[in-house]
């Protein structure tokens, strides 16, 4: 299924006439607790859309999507892992030889965070040197704006769910990103907020001249290796 033709994606994916038409390939792992909408974000970036209530991922899912940096084609091949903890030993399958990491939390669960936290401090310790590494705060969508006073009333009186209390500080997690030099969004996947800007901004940060033959096949290698181990649940989306 081709992602949804919008502005903003024709302007990420349109190659110019003078891009290299041979991608660089770049491998990028998403990591984090179970439930904090990996896969929405994830899938909002490759096809554009959003389900609700999707089943949890089993292993991994394998993903793929193009898009265009000044005058080079990127292809993303994107693993979005299991964040079950029964899961959690599969990990450096998936980021071994990853150029870049999504850590994906929940703004409303302050135990998200923390096990964001614990996923940081492992990609430090074992995962590729130069790896970049983004922290997401995913569902703002569900948090009322600070200025809004009246959305519990508004919700009651039109029927909307009640906004629902955040739990982790823009400001908070934004300070412990810049210490540890991480890149650092909060998204919507439900609303495709920021998530567009959250993947061309990891792009801008992925030394691509440093990015070896060997590297590049790196996902397609893991990929083979981990189909044969049947932790694979959904084929690429191209």
């Amino acid at each position: 299924m081709a992602p949804a033709e919008t502005p903003a994606r024709r302007e990420l994916d349109a190659a110019s006439p003078d891009a290299a038409t041979r991608p660089i390939q770049t491998k990028l792992v998403l990591l984090g607790e179970a439930a904090v909408g990996k896969t929405s974000v994830v899938h909002r970036f490759v096809q554009d859309d959003f389900q609700e209530n999707r089943e949890p991922t089993i292993g991994a899912a394998f993903l793929t999507q193009r898009c265009r940096l000044e005058d080079r084609l990127i292809k993303f091949e994107i693993w979005d892992t299991a964040g079950q903890e029964r899961f959690h030993s599969l990990a450096p399958m998936y980021y071994r030889n990853a150029q870049a990491s999504a850590v994906v939390y929940d703004v409303t669960k302050a135990t998200s965070f923390e096990k964001a936290k614990l996923w940081v401090k492992e990609l430090q310790r074992q995962a590729s040197p130069n790896i970049v590494i983004a922290l997401v705060g995913n569902k703002i969508d569900l948090v009322a704006p600070a200025a809004d006073t009246d959305a519990d009333t508004d919700a009651e009186d039109n029927e909307v769910p009640a906004p629902v209390e955040r739990e982790v500080a823009y400001a908070d997690a934004e300070a412990y990103a810049h210490e540890n030099q991480l890149l650092f969004f909060e998204t919507s996947a439900k609303t495709g907020e920021h998530v567009l800007e959250l993947f061309t901004e990891i792009a801008k940060h992925i030394p691509l001249d440093q990015v070896k033959p060997a590297a590049t096949r790196a996902g397609t290698e893991a990929r083979n290796e981990l189909v044969n181990a049947d932790v694979v649940e959904s084929p690429t989306v191209l």
